[in-house]
C-alpha cells in the first residue's frame, strides 16, 4: 500500500507541546509521512509564557513550496494551524491552489482565538481574512470562539443549546467546507466534545469534563482526528477517536501534576492510538 503524505503547515514552538511539535509525531505515529511548513520559530508557545522569542517565516513559505513543486511532490492532505502573519493568508491560499487534487483534502485549523479572545499577535482584521481561507477548506476545525468569529456570532459561555450550535454549524458550512469539526461543545456542564457536521445530522461526541485550561489540546484534537481520516477511517468515528484521544492525555498529565504551560502529554498514548485507528480502519473495511 502507498504510504500516504501530508502537508503540515504550523508554526514551531521549541518549548511547550503544540502546533508541530504535536501534529509531526502524533500524525507520523500511525503511518502518515508528514511534511512541514513551519510560519514562524517561537522559543515557548504563547500561553502563560512570558519573554519568549519570535521569528516569522513568512518570507520563506513560497520558495520552499516551488523547490517542492520542482521535485514533483503531491501531498494526500494540506493541513494548516497557526499562522505567523496576516500576509501568510494570502501565501496559504496560494498554495492550496498549487497543491489542490481532484482527490486530496485542504485541512484549516483556524487558530487565531480561545476563551472568547482573539490572540493578542493578531488584530481585530484576522478573521476576515482566516474566513477567506476557510473557504477553500474541505475540513474546518474550529473551536467556539473561533466559530464564533468567522461567522459574525457574538461569543458567549457554554453550556450551548442544541439550536445555537446547530445554527454556528450551518453558518461554518455556508463558508464552504464538506465537513466542520467543532470542538468546544457543551451542553451541560459536566461533559464537553465535539460535533461533526457535513449538512445532515451532527454526530456529537462528549466525554465527562477535567477543569483547567490545557495548552496544545486543540492541536491534539485536530492532528488525532486527521491521522485517523489518512487512515481511511469514517468522519464520525475519527472525531470519536480524536476526542478520546485528548481526553486521555489530559487525565495523564492532571495526573502526573505536570505545570500545564507545557502542554499535555500525548507521547505516552502514540502507541494506543495507532492501534486504535488501526482497529477501526479494519473494522470499516470489513476485515
Amino acid at each position: 500500500m502507498r504510504q500516504k503524505r501530508i502537508l503540515a503547515i504550523h508554526d514551531i514552538s521549541c518549548v511547550g507541546r503544540c502546533s508541530l511539535t504535536v501534529a509531526l509525531p502524533l500524525i507520523s505515529a500511525t503511518g502518515i509521512e508528514v511534511s512541514v511548513i513551519p510560519t514562524a520559530i517561537l522559543s515557548t508557545h504563547t500561553g502563560g509564557f512570558y519573554g519568549y522569542t519570535y521569528r516569522d517565516l513568512t518570507d520563506d513559505i513560497l520558495p520552499i513550496a516551488e523547490h517542492w513543486q520542482s521535485l514533483g511532490l503531491q501531498f494526500d492532505a494540506v493541513y494548516t494551524g497557526f499562522l505567523g502573519s496576516y500576509r501568510q493568508l494570502d501565501i496559504i491560499s496560494e498554495l492550496f491552489d498549487r497543491f489542490k487534487r481532484a482527490d486530496n483534502l485542504m485541512v484549516v485549523d483556524p487558530v487565531m482565538a480561545d476563551h472568547g479572545q482573539l490572540y493578542k499577535v493578531y488584530d481585530s482584521s484576522f478573521p476576515a481574512g482566516m474566513r477567506t481561507l476557510c473557504k477553500k477548506a474541505d475540513i474546518l476545525v474550529p473551536n467556539i470562539t473561533e466559530a464564533c468569529l468567522l461567522t459574525g456570532t457574538p461569543y458567549r459561555e457554554g453550556p450551548y443549546s442544541e439550536k445555537f450550535i446547530e445554527e454556528l454549524l450551518n453558518k461554518l458550512l455556508e463558508l464552504g467546507p464538506k465537513w466542520v469539526v467543532l470542538t468546544g461543545v457543551c451542553f451541560e456542564e459536566s461533559h464537553l466534545g465535539a460535533a461533526a457536521y457535513s449538512g445532515s445530522v451532527p454526530g456529537y461526541y462528549f466525554r465527562e469534563k477535567i477543569e483547567g485550561i490545557y495548552h496544545g489540546t486543540g492541536d491534539v484534537f485536530a492532528s488525532a482526528l486527521i491521522a485517523s481520516l489518512m487512515n481511511g477511517v469514517g468522519m464520525e468515528t475519527s472525531a470519536r477517536i480524536a476526542v478520546d484521544f485528548t481526553v486521555e492525555c489530559i487525565e495523564r498529565t492532571k495526573k502526573a501534576g505536570t505545570d500545564v504551560r507545557y502542554g499535555v502529554n500525548f507521547e505516552a498514548g502514540l502507541k494506543e492510538l495507532a492501534e486504535r485507528v488501526y482497529r477501526e480502519r479494519d473494522k470499516e473495511k470489513g476485515k
